[in-house]
């Protein structure tokens, strides 16, 4: 705690803080300014954080290239859609299970990947996804390729009404915030200093004695769970599931948040998220003004300038505030 605190006496510290607090009050805001469509982003937006920190952990502290990682938003999102078509609309419920089915996937996942590296790990992960994302196309009964409408958000007995949407973001914040906190408490400690120690050097840590496979694959669990806690939020917040929630264009959009953000960085993610988010939806208008329709191509656009942050900015957009003292061997 006491280096959490000197990292926040920083100046990049004080941006992320300031970015945090903007954050939390930003329902207030958009209510202020009569801005919902605002709120919406704001939501999508913390959702995907969520997903990329969980991809962070196994891309930029283990060194694990997942091109996979979508499969977690679907099976999360599904668990809800699934439920919730047989009217089961209690959060008790859809949650906890979403999250331990998405857990099991991904030991599973994890235990057959994990003992292959490099391409092979990439191409194994993707295969995997691409079989949930055919199964999922093939669920007529849940709307297959066309996904399927969720009738009523996850009811929590009238403790939390996610009907209402600035509470529905405030959960989404603070899950956000839980995930954050979380994950600096593991990306520090031991398991952390292991994790990143197998990414440098797995010979070295194998001859230390570490069981670099435990590690890996406890990581690659805790990472899929975190995945499908954001497909979890995601579903509630479009009310609406398909396939295309765990293609793998999805994880291709989650590797460019972390990559644009900053791997290895624990906020790396929510600046990539940001900065993703905020870039299409200023890029489609503007390619709109060029000629009509053209919007939705706005990753023509974006795709240089990606480039250009891999050139001049190899650490992400975080990198741009320089890098946080160092805690245990880490990055916080």
């Amino acid at each position: 705690m006491k280096d959490l605190l000197t990292a926040l006496r920083t100046p990049r510290g004080i941006v992320v803080a300031a970015l945090l607090v903007l954050l939390g009050v930003l329902p207030l805001l958009t209510q202020a300014f009569d801005q919902r469509y605002v709120l919406s982003i704001g939501t999508r937006v913390v959702i995907w954080s969520i997903a990329a920190m969980s991809l962070n952990l196994i891309l930029g502290y283990g060194g694990l290239v997942s091109f996979g990682h979508a499969v977690f938003f679907g099976i999360g999102g599904y668990t809800v859609g699934i439920l919730a078509h047989h009217d089961v609309f209690s959060g008790w419920i859809q949650w906890p299970l979403g999250l331990l089915v998405c857990a099991l996937w991904a030991a599973a996942v994890g235990a057959l990947s994990l003992r292959t590296r490099g391409l092979y790990f990439i191409m194994i992960t993707l295969a995997f996804a691409q079989l949930v994302f055919y199964v999922g196309v093939g669920l007529e009964a849940y709307g297959g390729d066309d996904g399927l409408n969720i009738a009523r958000r996850s009811v929590f007995s009238g403790l939390i009404d996610l009907r209402h949407r600035p509470t529905f973001y405030w959960l989404c914040y603070a899950l956000l915030l839980a995930t954050t906190f979380g994950l600096w408490r593991i990306v520090n400690s031991r398991f952390g200093m292991v994790l990143r120690g197998a990414k440098s050097n797995e010979t070295r840590m194998l001859a230390l004695g570490f069981p670099v496979f435990r590690y890996r694959l406890t990581a690659f669990v805790i990472s899929g769970t975190l995945g499908g806690l954001s497909g979890l939020l995601l579903a509630n917040h479009d009310a609406y599931i398909s396939p295309s929630m765990m293609s793998w264009v999805k994880s291709g959009d989650l590797i460019v948040i972390v990559v644009l953000g900053g791997m290895g960085s624990l906020t790396g993610p929510i600046f990539g998220a940001i900065a993703f988010f905020v870039l299409e939806e200023s890029l489609k208008p503007l390619i709109d003004l060029g000629r009509k329709g053209w919007g939705e191509y706005w990753q023509i656009v974006f795709g240089p300038l990606l480039i250009l942050v891999a050139l001049y900015a190899r650490g992400g957009i975080d990198s741009l505030l320089g890098r946080p003292p160092r805690s245990g061997g880490g990055h916080g």
